[in-house]
């Protein structure tokens, strides 16, 4: 029987021991950082934190006029679709009726041992391949030829209606995936602008995102009973579109901001814009890259109140102009509907509506 004998354990030595003390050397350097402390984000001054904020709302905010295009477009391709939905569901109630009128002729016929070939169209279990037949219209007297006339004519534009309705479906899917992904894009954006507020104080979150420029300037009532600065009205509205388009805007100040929002109660930039226009029976589009091009371009020398003026190379950012170098607008999450001066960001152009 032979002896159980415990392994002999095997030293450490030479390369083998130079590469476990490498291997446990780097892992000690990466858990600590080569200095005793574990990894963590750099700290960021207050000043560093808003740069990148502003930067990530103007990210979010230009993925926002997107997702507002395609909202729009997939809207309108819901509403053809609908439309030729319900138009083809009236054809084919018609072609219903005509091949049930065909029909009743073709069972009289049956009974009596004579099918014309024309009633053998509303027996057929394939009506559009028995149409097909290029006999068929010599085979038929004049009031059965023009009966099946009628239902080869509604069952072709049927295939049309259908044909439609499959495009504006394929165009729904497509807009809808690039919502999706525009939605996504909105939230990745302001979910890291959020992270980065919240490792500031609330004193320095305040300051982060206080109002810009027009805080302690004297003020009058507003429409709504609201302060506003004095100098923001003191160039008469142009237009009584205009002056309604400005009353609501001044009405909606400490509005909050919602990517998507048309108001009532929220808005985004474009959505602000397009809401105050409404509300004076101007319709605008829905996005400022298509806002811009709603009216008459003006260069900023010629700023008149109502204009509005738009902001970045891409016109992701659109405000109404009140006068004296001030708009209205919504600017992003974390600041309401506010006056603001146009020069707080980088002019792009201006467009007056009215």
């Amino acid at each position: 029987m032979a002896a159980h004998r415990k392994p002999r354990q095997r030293s450490l030595g030479g390369t083998t021991a130079r590469t476990a003390v490498t291997i446990a050397l780097a892992g000690a350097a990466t858990a600590t950082g080569f200095d005793g402390t574990g990894h963590a984000d750099p700290e960021l001054t207050p000043a560093q934190v808003k740069a990148k904020v502003d930067k990530l709302y103007q990210e979010a905010e230009a993925a926002t006029e997107k997702y507002d295009g395609a909202k729009e477009e997939a809207d309108t391709a819901r509403r053809r679709l609908r439309t030729l939905q319900d138009e083809a569901a009236r054809e084919q109630d018609k072609l219903d009726s005509a091949r049930d009128a065909l029909g009743s002729v073709a069972a009289a016929q049956y009974r009596s041992g004579d099918i014309a070939p024309a009633w053998q169209l509303a027996l057929s279990s394939d009506p559009d391949q028995y149409l097909d037949g290029a006999a068929l219209a010599e085979r038929v007297g004049g009031r059965q030829a023009g009966a099946v006339a009628r239902v080869r004519r509604q069952l072709r534009e049927i295939e049309q209606l259908r044909g439609a309705a499959h495009v504006e479906l394929v165009s729904l899917r497509a807009r809808q995936a690039e919502l999706r992904r525009h939605k996504k894009t909105i939230t990745g954006k302001l979910d890291e602008a959020r992270r980065l507020l919240s490792r500031l104080s609330p004193r320095e979150r305040t300051r982060v995102t206080a109002d810009g420029g027009t805080a302690g300037r004297a003020s009058r009532p507003a429409p709504d009973g609201r302060d506003a600065p004095a100098a923001a009205d003191s160039v008469p509205a142009s237009d009584s579109r205009v002056a309604a388009a400005l009353a609501y805007a001044y009405q909606k100040l400490g509005s909050p901001y919602v990517w998507g929002a048309t108001g009532p109660d929220a808005f985004d930039c474009s959505g602000l814009a397009q809401a105050a226009y409404r509300a004076a029976g101007v319709l605008l589009p829905r996005t400022t890259y298509a806002q811009i091009n709603a009216g008459r371009r003006v260069s900023r020398s010629e700023l008149l109140p109502g204009d509005l003026v738009f902001f970045y190379s891409g016109i992701s950012h659109v405000g109404i102009y009140v006068g004296n170098g001030q708009m209205i607008h919504a600017p992003n999450p974390s600041a309401p509907v506010r006056l603001a001066p146009v020069d707080e960001m980088p002019f792009a152009g201006a467009t007056r509506v009215v």
